[in-house]
């Protein structure tokens, strides 16, 4: 009777491992992670970030861009700097958090940025312009 209860137990112990790591993976926000944060959304994305890779329809285009970076406050201010070039703006979450509008940029458009992978050293994201996808793989600066 006693070893029937302890591999009972045991099987009751490793369904429950078993379900907390399918209920763990099918929280996956982005497609490219991660899995689990402790960190909120807005924490994750309130950063300085610099381009690690600029990608345009597929097409490495890094080099062109280089020290292109970007700043999200946790209060929704946004701010670019690339060379002589700089703006400022807002921005927030969208689409139950999978996407970030960026507005109030000078002489832009409103940007929709779709959320690849947001980390809290990496964010990766693309936008549409002109049926052209534009790709950046940003990193902590």
């Amino acid at each position: 009777m006693m070893m029937s209860l302890k591999k009972s137990s045991a099987s009751l112990f490793m369904l429950m491992v078993g379900c907390s790591l399918f209920l763990i993976a099918g929280c996956k926000k982005y497609d490219e992670g991660p899995s689990i944060s402790f960190r909120s959304r807005t924490e994750r994305v309130a950063n300085t970030w610099t381009v690690d890779n600029y990608k345009v329809n597929g097409t490495d285009l890094t080099s062109l861009i280089s020290g292109y970076t970007e700043t999200f406050t946790k209060s929704g201010g946004y701010s670019y700097n690339w060379g002589s070039e700089s703006g400022t703006g807002t921005w927030r979450f969208q689409n139950n958090d999978e996407e970030i509008e960026l507005t109030g940029i000078e002489n832009q458009n409103n940007h929709r940025l779709y959320i690849l992978k947001l980390e809290e050293k990496e964010f990766w994201y693309y936008y549409l312009e002109d049926g052209d996808r534009h790709e950046f793989h940003m990193i902590e600066n």
